[in-house]
């Protein structure tokens, strides 16, 4: 995988090579309310990849805040190769860059800092009245929006009295299943792949327990859950077979699985799910897990069966 060094493309650098460089990466971490970029939905744009679930948490975000009614959004191609996330709008579900004309993603990197170094990646927030990167971290992007954009649509899944809660379940989250998934399928020694599928089962097996008596993660729906089911939707499709988590399917746990239905089933939410970018993605694009690059036939899963998940404690605000 490729990232720019000072504005030009390397896809010859390992991340040996890139820890032992003297350089320093750039960093867009801006939020939106500020009075450099201000909190007006319309001057803002999206760039996602429905496979990416960094990027899935901060599409689900912007369809459940009702954002996409007035802030613009593009999706790149699943299959990223040596050249990186790159604008196929000749492919179902993809579009063009409809904002600066890229045929890249890392063109819009470059459009907002010529002298960028650091990796390219999604979900990535543009301003298109400063004509820059706001952010690029998947979280702060989910968090800003959340805190700037409460109001568009009476909407509140960062509720300022519960935000550290929220925040240290979402760590929680990231080190265990949204980034343990990965620590697994990526581990390079048999050691090292236990461990972390170890860590992910034992902590599917604690939310399994936990969600036995409330709807969603700490009661009431919010960002946690917005962190948590995209991890949860592309598990059997793909972290159980291309990452090798195979000691249990989602489907075998009865209370994520509902709540994955239930999630999924949320007005808005299916319309951010794309299990054919997901597959292709994930089986095509890792050529060191998946050499031949087949995409197996996905499992049979209906994610629109009934959940009976809505008598539970908590509740969503949509």
């Amino acid at each position: 995988m490729g990232r720019l060094i000072n504005g030009t493309w390397r896809t010859d650098l390992t991340n040996e090579d890139t820890t032992a460089m003297d350089y320093q990466e750039t960093n867009f971490q801006a939020t939106v309310g500020t009075g450099t970029h201000p909190a007006d939905p319309e001057r803002y744009h999206l760039y996602i990849s429905r496979a990416c679930p960094w990027a899935h948490g901060a599409a689900l975000t912007r369809k459940l805040l009702g954002l996409d009614r007035a802030m613009t959004m593009d999706i790149v191609d699943p299959h990223r190769q040596d050249e990186g996330w790159a604008f196929t709008p000749e492919k179902a579900g993809c579009t063009p860059d409809t904002v600066t004309g890229a045929d890249s993603l890392r063109e819009v990197y470059t459009t907002a800092d010529p002298a960028y170094t650091g990796r390219v990646s999604v979900p990535v927030l543009w301003d298109k009245e400063a004509e820059t990167i706001v952010n690029e971290e998947s979280d702060q992007i989910m968090r800003t929006f959340a805190d700037a954009f409460a109001t568009e649509n009476r909407v509140d899944l960062y509720p300022e009295n519960r935000r550290d809660e929220i925040d240290e379940l979402i760590d929680e989250l990231y080190s265990s299943l949204n980034r343990g998934v990965y620590r697994a399928g990526f581990a390079s020694t048999q050691a090292d792949y236990e461990d972390a599928a170890e860590t992910v089962f034992s902590a599917l097996d604690r939310w399994e327990a936990a969600l036995a008596d409330r709807r969603f993660l700490l009661g009431d729906l919010t960002l946690a859950d917005l962190r948590l089911f995209p991890t949860l939707v592309r598990f059997d499709g793909v972290y159980h077979t291309h990452f090798k988590l195979t000691t249990r399917r989602l489907v075998d746990y009865p209370n994520l699985w509902a709540y994955t239905r239930d999630m999924y089933q949320l007005p808005g939410v299916a319309d951010t799910v794309n299990m054919d970018h997901i597959t292709e993605h994930y089986y095509r694009s890792h050529e060191d897990i998946n050499p031949t690059g087949f995409v197996p036939v996905e499992p049979d899963l209906d994610f629109e069966a009934p959940h009976d998940r809505t008598t539970l404690s908590g509740s969503s605000p949509l």
